[in-house]
């Protein structure tokens, strides 16, 4: 495979072409927040970085970005630079919820407000920390290919993975910023990336000091729902346990513990008895099959019968549909405490997630209004939040196998010693369960002594945890000492 920004064969040099608009000078405006007893003034500077064909300097992509600097900054500033998932989605989910100075007013535990929507001085920014750097992947936010025909090379793990990666070799050029601190977050398919980023960075001469991978998944084997694939189906159930405790569906003795007291219980059921029954589903004997489904029942708050007739073998659209049937309500599935309603309480899976429902519109409407309006950014083009702008199928580059960057993870860990990360799980989440992320860690087999690099924070919310002001806080103050500790000299 040829490299992404180089073409498969030379073709005659073109004259170059006028300059596109896109291509000049970026918006730049000042700006202060009051965080505590401090002031922070700081500059933001939002525009589009071109990626350029090596061999005749054709500008093939525009990647947008908003960038925040502090003014008068101290020695040896951190730089983290932060995209979210899907793939499909904007930089705006941990922009404007959790990372930046301003960020979008929800209620407390994150549910959607009346509206219309406001936006409030963030108390817990991580510029406090760090400038931080706001990518927009190709084919989201305002990024786009510079051609239709260009759109899909961009469109999968490796190209995803190089163009990004392009973006912060330049970005650390233009700024010269290659002497500071770095950092990389991504949240959901944006771990997924910062994984794969880590080694590929290494390679260009591109040393991390720190990953936070929030709402991780870098093995893809972990969350398919498939035939002949149950491994989700072990590494979710603590997630069932956890939702049917906060919607208080477990038995008696269960329900009166806390929450990490049955998802610690439920981790060692999904290890021990269950995997094993799984191993010889079609073999267990009728008293086995029944002592199965009882204890099923009990982490999950789901009817026995419920569970035998799906043959122990409960995906999460069905989970989602059936713990809240007596309400004739459904469960979120990136943040399972929120409740939806269906046009048909009597169906197999939920029409909408409502968690979704209940960030989708804020977000939506938030930024269009901040970017036009404090930043100064004018454009009708339309701002991609999640999904629109991808206009080909996301080739995961596989053949007969799931996607897994976790071992481009494991090989820069290996080569950089010195990097950290930080895995922020929620416990509510139940796109990327947080079992499924202690398994793929543990079975990287790292050393003992890369193994240590790794922590793990957990949050009683879910995939966007710090939609909850609890949460928002927790996490900050757990990525500032991250930052902090793996910044140290």
């Amino acid at each position: 495979m040829f490299p992404l920004f180089v073409a498969a064969q030379t073709p005659p040099v073109q004259p170059p072409k006028p300059a596109d608009s896109r291509d000049e000078a970026p918006s730049v405006t000042k700006h202060s927040v009051r965080v505590g007893s401090r002031t922070l003034a700081y500059t933001v500077t939002t525009g589009f970085m071109p990626l350029k064909n090596a061999v005749t300097g054709e500008t093939e992509a525009r990647i947008f970005f908003m960038a925040y600097t502090l003014d008068n900054p101290p020695a040896n500033r951190p730089l983290m630079f932060s995209f979210n998932g899907g793939p499909g989605s904007a930089s705006v989910w941990l922009h404007l919820g959790a990372l930046g100075p301003r960020r979008i007013k929800m209620m407390d535990d994150g549910a959607m407000p009346p509206p219309p929507f406001e936006m409030e001085d963030n108390q817990h920014t991580w510029l406090a920390e760090t400038d931080l750097v706001f990518i927009d992947p190709v084919g989201t936010g305002y990024s786009r290919a510079a051609r239709p025909e260009l759109a899909a090379k961009y469109f999968g793990i490796n190209g995803d993975i190089e163009s990004v990666g392009e973006f912060i070799r330049m970005y650390l050029g233009r700024n010269e910023r290659w002497m500071s601190p770095l950092f990389l977050v991504g949240e959901s398919y944006g771990t997924t990336r910062a994984s794969g980023l880590s080694n590929w960075l290494f390679e260009h001469g591109i040393a991390l000091n720190g990953i936070a991978l929030v709402s991780t998944v870098m093995n893809f084997q972990t969350i398919r729902f498939a035939d002949n694939n149950d491994l989700p189906l072990v590494l979710i159930l603590p997630s069932y346990t956890a939702t049917a405790w906060y919607h208080k569906r477990l038995p008696p003795a269960m329900q009166s513990k806390t929450l990490k007291q049955v998802t610690d219980e439920a981790r060692s059921f999904a290890s021990n008895e269950y995997v094993r029954a799984m191993m010889r589903i079609d073999q267990l004997t009728s008293a086995e099959r029944s002592a199965l489904a009882t204890q099923f029942a009990s982490f999950t708050g789901l009817p026995t019968d419920f569970i035998e007739r799906n043959n122990f073998r409960v995906d999460l659209g069905e989970f989602n549909k059936e713990l809240l049937r007596s309400e004739r309500r459904t469960t979120g599935r990136l943040d399972s405490r929120f409740k939806g309603i269906d046009r048909d309480a009597a169906g197999d899976g939920p029409d909408s997630d409502p968690s979704m429902n209940a960030i989708r519109p804020p977000y939506t409407a938030a930024f269009n209004s901040y970017v036009r309006g404090e930043l100064g950014f004018k454009t009708d083009t339309e701002y991609y939040i999640l999904g629109g702008g991808i206009s080909a199928p996301w080739n995961y580059n596989v053949t007969n196998q799931y996607a897994d960057t976790s071992i481009s993870l494991k090989d820069a860990l290996s080569k950089n010693p010195f990097m950290k990360i930080m895995v922020a799980q929620g416990y509510y989440d139940m796109a990327t369960p947080f079992y499924a992320a202690e398994y793929t860690i543990s079975a990287m087999n790292l050393d003992p002594t890369l193994r240590r690099n790794i922590s793990f924070e957990y949050y009683e919310a879910g995939h966007m945890m710090y939609i909850d002001t609890r949460q928002l806080k927790k996490l900050h103050d757990d990525a500032a000492a991250f930052i902090s500790g793996s910044a140290r000299k």
